[in-house]
């Protein structure tokens, strides 16, 4: 009989670089406009190194810490095979870069020049720039006795020279590190007579005057290198008195973590390579060359120079708002008239935004409450949520100060609203506080004249952060439904407070109720399977690595469970394996935009039980995190849910399924782009 410890799996990181792979074929697809192919090679660039950032980084701990087998296999050789995989990916990034991108970008008058491709014109003007904008802040570092290896910081563009000669004190240099501050720019507009836009690069600059940096050596050769660092922020929990204070001091040594990557260029002679391998205590596996080096983050600064040639990005949509919202008399009496579904970005972040400007304007409201994860640096709902409070309201607001890479973001948030009188809790220490939840209280009267206190709820499945509504998307359910309303009150006083665990009736909530009800769900299904009935179970996440749910998946295919899974990024079961999972399908759809909805769906003998909620399938989401899933009872947009969010995915045909025996996914090799989901649901705010 299967058990958790022994169900059978694909590897998370392989499962996470495949997904790689998937972006990295928006990048290929000469079917999209070229400047959108290029934000998908930053896209895979961004996400790798967040992969050894987090994942290979932690991997890499628990092999120094005594992890001997990953996998059937040594960690060691897990270890190489993963590495290879990542190289591989990298590899083929400079590859379509260079050799299909640039040439695609110069047939529309883009150039990304090399020195020898300037005029004498745009030589001479840049030997100026660099003269006297450049050259001042360099502080080339000749390595010897008096000048050890400096601290090279996390993802920054630097060099390793090769010299030969003598300086003025008479030393012999072979050796310099030359950092680029980051505060230059790095990518440079040339002027162009033709009206074409000319570009070039910080490090095209440096190699064409390297010698002004180093006068009086030869220079025998110059190689860019990029080192990435562990990033875990580590608080000892026995020693926190002020998480605040705590996460400001971590914040500062994030770019001090051990190294885990050394990308360099392929043509750096051995000795330079094996000098930096041993200066960042890497092994050899550690070292990525690539044919050309070149910081793909820097491509949005390239996008900035270009025209927005409408053949050269996507059409914008036409971002839609209900009719019933446009023409409402206010949002709580059409909050009360019925639930307000949205599905971003087809659909307008703007009512939420509405919601809350009522609310923080309103008489009538006596409290706000309010989740924060991610935001931005530039938050409408924030400003909202200190005029709200400058209005005597009660705001008390859950902010998530470990959100990884928005922390200090989180931060300076947490300040602001703090000094404007808002309630700010961290929520539970050891417990990311992932739920999107926004709650009003509002004095209201019944029909009798008499007041009492009415709840209101918006709930999500993406966070409050209006920049990500327009590029990912998500759900947004605006309720005054009593029991939900209720049970969202809880959590947040729960949260607040030495709270006992919530006995909450309608919405799940981990880390205490969410994995049972969901394996309750299962088995319901598995039951109704057994009988002889319909079980169907459809889901949709970012991510499936649960082992007791992959479990009780697996048991729930061997009983006859149509079960179809809509997994963007990682997941860990096999689907499609004879005895095990013949029932299941797992599809991965990578579009235009992300896509990061959480829905699960159950037919539960005919009534159709139907979730929404921020929550993937990971062990972290289940016992680590504080999140929700919000059962929908209006029947119009349960329906509205399950067909745009799970029926029209099934449908996708461009969609990547994954074939469980390799752990490879695939498209079908004929498909018609106008059955993906995305493609219809923008066509379906267009009519």
């Amino acid at each position: 009989m299967l058990t958790p410890h022994t169900v059978p799996l694909i590897n998370r990181e392989r499962s996470i670089l495949a997904f790689q792979e998937r972006v990295l074929a928006q990048a290929k697809n000469n079917t999209l406009p070229l400047l959108e192919r290029l934000k998908f090679i930053a896209i895979v660039s961004s996400n790798i190194d967040e992969f050894f950032e987090v994942r290979m980084a932690n991997m890499q701990e628990q092999i120094q810490s005594g992890l001997e087998r990953i996998e059937n296999q040594s960690a060691s050789e897990w270890r190489l095979n993963i590495q290879a995989y990542a190289l591989k990916i990298t590899q083929e990034q400079h590859q379509i870069f260079f050799h299909e991108l640039l040439p695609e970008l110069k047939k529309e008058s883009i150039n990304v020049l090399d020195q020898n491709e300037w005029s004498t014109k745009q030589h001479e003007w840049l030997y100026h720039l660099f003269t006297q904008n450049m050259l001042p802040v360099f502080t080339p570092i000749a390595l010897d006795l008096a000048h050890p290896f400096p601290h090279i910081t996390n993802k920054s563009l630097n060099f390793i020279v090769d010299l030969k000669g003598t300086d003025a004190y008479g030393r012999n240099i072979d050796t310099a590190i030359l950092p680029i501050p980051e505060n230059l720019p790095q990518i440079i507009e040339l002027p162009s007579p033709n009206g074409e836009t000319q570009l070039t690069t910080i490090q095209a600059i440096i190699e064409a005057f390297v010698a002004d940096i180093f006068p009086s050596l030869e220079i025998l050769g110059l190689y860019q290198f990029r080192v990435t660092r562990n990033s875990h922020l580590y608080i000892d929990k026995e020693e926190l008195t002020n998480l605040h204070q705590a996460l400001r001091g971590e914040l500062k040594q994030r770019g001090f973590g051990h190294a885990v990557r050394l990308e360099i260029e392929c043509h750096c002679p051995a000795h330079l390579k094996s000098l930096l391998i041993k200066e960042f205590e890497l092994s050899p596996e550690d070292l990525y060359a690539t044919e050309y080096h070149f910081d793909f983050s820097q491509i949005h600064n390239i996008l900035e120079y270009i025209e927005r040639k409408p053949h050269l990005i996507f059409t914008p949509i036409k971002r839609h708002i209900p009719a019933r919202w446009e023409n409402r008399t206010d949002a709580f009496s059409e909050i009360n008239r019925q639930d307000v579904l949205l599905h971003h970005p087809y659909d307008r972040f703007l009512p939420v935004v509405d919601f809350l400007k009522e609310a923080s304007n309103d008489l009538a409201v006596r409290a706000i409450r309010m989740t924060v994860y991610r935001t931005g640096d530039d938050s409408e709902l924030m400003e909202l949520l200190v005029n709200a409070a400058r209005q005597g309201k009660e705001v008390n607001v859950v902010v998530e100060l470990m959100a990884r890479f928005d922390e200090a973001t989180n931060l300076s948030w947490a300040s602001r609203l703090e000094d404007a009188g808002i309630k700010i809790v961290y929520g539970v220490f050891g417990y990311k506080t992932h739920a999107k939840m926004l709650l009003v209280i509002r004095e209201e009267q019944n029909l009798k004249g008499e007041t009492y206190l009415r709840r209101y709820a918006h709930v999500g499945t993406g966070n409050y952060h209006q920049g990500n509504a327009r590029l990912y998307t998500d759900f947004s359910l605006l309720t005054s439904h009593k029991e939900v309303t209720a049970s969202i009150s809880e959590i947040f006083l729960n949260l607040s407070s030495l709270a006992k665990i919530p006995s909450l009736s309608t919405v799940w909530q981990s880390p205490f109720n969410f994995i049972d009800r969901l394996l309750e769900e299962i088995d319901f299904e598995i039951n109704e399977a057994k009988a002889g009935r319909k079980g169907h179970i459809i889901a949709r996440m970012n991510a499936l690595m649960e082992p007791i749910i992959i479990t009780a998946l697996y048991n729930a295919s061997q009983a006859g469970v149509q079960i179809d899974l809509i997994v963007r990024g990682a997941c860990a079961l096999k689907p499609g394996i004879p005895g095990l999972s013949e029932n299941i399908r797992v599809r991965s759809i990578v579009g235009r935009f992300l896509e990061h909805s959480r829905i699960y769906y159950f037919y539960h003998a005919g009534k159709e039980h139907a979730y929404l909620s921020s929550a993937d399938w990971m062990n972290r989401n289940f016992f680590r995190r504080i999140e929700i899933a919000v059962p929908l009872y209006d029947k119009e947009i349960k329906q509205k849910v399950v067909e745009e969010g799970l029926l029209w995915c099934l449908e996708d045909q461009t969609a990547w399924c994954l074939n469980g025996a390799t752990g490879n996914y695939h498209q079908a090799p004929h498909i018609n782009p106008e059955t993906s989901v995305q493609y219809r649901l923008i066509q379906k705010r267009l009519s």
